[in-house]
């Protein structure tokens, strides 16, 4: 798989991933050859690029879930993209509560991780992909720690248009990523803020509740040097501090044209070693809503070897049950001795920054006795975590 610029398609080409319109409707599948018409369709959608098969690479395997949550985040960013643009132009955004309630619908109650990937971004669309992606973290972790629906409707809100500053930041700035001087910094802080007085002029009319605007001026003003808000509610903080925890997962695993991301695992330890600032119980409940080291996950180890994940350890996620592909041998690392010796630096992913699975080894130690032994065990560890918090 290779991710090829919009100018350099040419004819005959194989799509690697679906292409769907504004209502999601599938216009072109996985596996369709590009003719001239389908990439002049491709410029017109405004598609910076595609990835696109090697000449004797098979379709990739994807589950009915996986391919409806990318046609999901087609339909939700044109939808935000309405609203935000409605904003801009001194309107009320009229669809965001339908917006808000169709993803906690749709992601607000899964009893199950979800392959969390995102759409490639580039600055132009980066505002509302972002969102979208913010906002169906939200959703799963708001379920995850047993918000009730007026706090669940209120953080998803929040969610969605808290960066909405972001629309009057210059390209040249969003395109430098990271390497931002003070003043460009400044100058973002400032857009964001213009962005919330913009949200609070027109909430009434947009639906938006109390308790989601002030979600989002804490969010927004807690950076601020001129205008930081006064003490708030810890209702208020914690809500923040899940977006502030959602926005950098998503910033740091989001696919762009300015950097490459980074894994799930390394965004994870990353929120992990850094608990002063991402709000330690937040980062659990995310750890416990996506897939980190799923079953079948191929690894790398810091002795330079390589394996995959086996089972899956609920008590401590980076301690799974493994395989090393060097000795065949099944290794558990919640065994002090074993993972002290044995560490994995990173998963291995796709092009498209899909974590690379590896169903047919997984499948040969489906039945090994130790393997049963261990998940047992992770099973217990999972129920008691769950009756904690229950």
């Amino acid at each position: 798989m290779q991710f090829v610029k919009t100018s350099d398609l040419r004819p005959g080409m194989r799509l690697a991933k679906p292409i769907y319109n504004k209502m999601g409707v599938l216009l072109y599948e996985r596996n369709t050859q590009l003719t001239v018409q389908g990439i002049n369709s491709v410029e017109n959608f405004g598609l910076i690029g595609l990835f696109i098969l090697e000449p004797a690479e098979p379709v990739p395997p994807l589950s009915k879930e996986d391919i409806e949550f990318e046609q999901f985040q087609t339909i939700y960013m044109f939808k935000i993209k309405d609203c935000m643009d409605r904003l801009t132009a001194g309107k009320a955004a009229s669809g965001i509560v339908e917006l808000t309630n169709n993803i906690i619908s749709r992601y607000g109650s899964l009893n199950h991780k979800l392959n969390f990937t995102q759409n490639l971004r580039s600055s132009a669309d980066f505002a509302y992909k972002h969102s979208i992606s913010v906002a169906i973290l939200a959703a799963m972790l708001a379920n995850e720690m047993k918000f009730n629906p007026e706090q669940e409707q209120a953080l998803v809100t929040a969610a969605l248009l808290y960066d909405f500053g972001y629309l009057y930041v210059p390209r040249s700035i969003l395109e430098k990523g990271e390497n931002l001087t003070v003043s460009e910094y400044d100058a973002i802080q400032q857009n964001l803020e213009k962005g919330f007085e913009t949200i609070r002029t027109f909430a009434d009319e947009s639906g938006i509740s109390r308790l989601g605007l002030e979600i989002m001026k804490q969010f927004v003003y807690e950076s601020s040097a001129s205008a930081k808000p006064k003490e708030v509610s810890p209702e208020i903080k914690l809500f923040a501090d899940i977006l502030k925890v959602a926005d950098k997962f998503d910033r740091m695993t989001a696919m762009s044209l300015d950097q490459p991301p980074v894994s799930e695992l390394i965004a994870i330890k990353y929120l992990k070693k850094n608990s002063r600032l991402f709000k330690p119980s937040a980062v659990a409940a995310l750890a416990n809503c996506i897939h980190i080291l799923p079953p079948g996950a191929c690894l790398d180890f810091s002795n330079g070897e390589k394996g995959l994940v086996v089972a899956e350890n609920p008590d401590d996620l980076l301690h799974p049950m493994i395989l090393n592909f060097k000795d065949n041998q099944l290794y558990d690392l919640s065994d002090p001795n074993i993972g002290s010796e044995l560490k994995i630096v990173d998963i291995m992913k796709t092009m498209d920054n899909r974590i690379r699975i590896d169903e047919n080894s997984l499948e040969h130690f489906s039945a090994d006795a130790h393997l049963q032994k261990t998940t047992e065990r992770f099973r217990r560890a999972k129920e008691k975590i769950e009756q904690r918090q229950n």
